[in-house]
Order: C-alpha cells, then structure tokens, then sequence
C-alpha cells in the first residue's frame, strides 16, 4: 500500500514513517511528500531518505478551492492508497476531503473530542487534567471531528508548561501515528458508515497505544 504524507514543519511525525518503514516495521511506501511550505525542514528529511517530494505553494493561490484542486492535482500523479497528514497546517476543502474519504489520516495532539482545534497543551493544563495525549483520527468535512482510531497518553506532571508538554506528546505520536497506519496499510482498519472499524468490528473507543 502506497502513502502520500503531508506537510508543513519540521517533519518529525514524517521521520517516524521515515524510520519505520526503513527498519521493516511498517510496510507501506512512502509514495510522496507533499508540502505547502517550500522552506519545510519536512522536505529535506524526504529528500535524504530517498522519498518524492513535492511543493504546491499555498500563497500562489487565493482561493482554498483553487489550492485544493493543485493539491489534488500533484497527489493523483502518484495513486496514493492513504494519505496522511502530518503537521500541515492547512484546513482541507470540503471536496478535497470528498475526493478522498475513508483514505485520510490525521494526528491531533489532544485525547479527542476533548480541545479540538489549537493550544490543546495549555487548554490541558488550564483544566487541571492529570492526563493528556493525542489522537490519531480519519478525516471528515468537519474539523478535529473524524472518527478516532487510536491515542496515546501522558500523564501531566506538576509544573507542566505547554512546552514541556508538547514534547512528551509528541514523542508518543511518534508512535501511534505508524501504528495507526500500519493497520490501515495491513487491510485490518477501514473507516465507513461514519466510524473506524477494525477487523470487521465497529470501534466503539480508539485504541489505547500499547493495548491494541
């Protein structure tokens, strides 16, 4: 099974698929990455590990739609079977999303639904939780919304800042994210009917990393 993986930053959720598939953990092929940014850290981590790359710029164009259709355009040319999004920070049209339903993966560093959107860190710690995460979901038209398949949590320690937050969670996306993908890339996790299934089997909760 072959992946477009997208992105915006550094890329260290995309070094993760990076380093698993190149240890034989995961089998899936890193078909292309795709950015919005062109000055990504994420692109050059593809290029020194052998993977396509491509940059369809977001400020060449004014409309999200017309952004979209470029996007769409770029990604058909490698026939991915999954696309996943890893720190691209661009909201997806509600036909782009439609073009690829049941086929796109995103991670959202909260243990959905609770803090959908930004700051999930601090909104964390503002609430006085003991426990915090993220969350690894299919994408639907609405955001933060799609049905969750996995999470990994991390407990919040005394004297927490959303820094030092923010660095245990992703060290746990870090692992969740290519599992996620492995049971997609394995034909054992489909998304219909509005929810994730696995092995046939409605998921009622997302897995918890580690007790799968």
């Amino acid at each position: 099974m072959s992946a477009a993986v997208f992105v915006s930053g550094g890329g260290t959720n995309l070094q993760a698929f990076i380093d698993e598939v190149q240890a034989g953990r995961l089998a899936l092929d890193l078909a292309v990455v795709v950015s919005n940014n062109p000055n990504a850290g994420a692109l050059d981590r593809a290029r020194k590990a052998g993977v396509p790359d491509e940059c369809v710029c977001s400020t060449d164009y004014a409309e999200r739609e017309r952004f979209d259709d470029a996007l769409a355009s770029t990604v058909d040319r490698y026939r991915p079977d999954l696309l996943i999004l890893a720190g691209f920070m661009r909201i997806l049209t509600a036909a782009f999303v439609k073009r690829y339903e049941g086929r796109i993966l995103n991670i959202h560093p909260s243990l959905l639904p609770r803090f959908p959107g930004l700051n999930t860190h601090q909104r964390a710690i503002d609430a006085g939780d003991r426990v915090h995460g993220s969350t690894v979901h299919f994408v639907t038209e609405q955001l933060d919304a799609g049905p969750s398949i996995m999470q990994g949590r991390v407990p919040v320690l005394e004297g927490d800042t959303a820094r030092s937050l923010a660095q245990r969670v992703l060290k746990i996306e870090h692992r969740i994210y290519p599992a996620a993908a492995a049971l997609f890339a394995s034909g054992r996790l489909a998304c219909r009917d509005g929810a994730a299934w696995l092995d046939g089997d409605r998921l009622e909760q997302p897995l918890l990393y580690g007790k799968e």
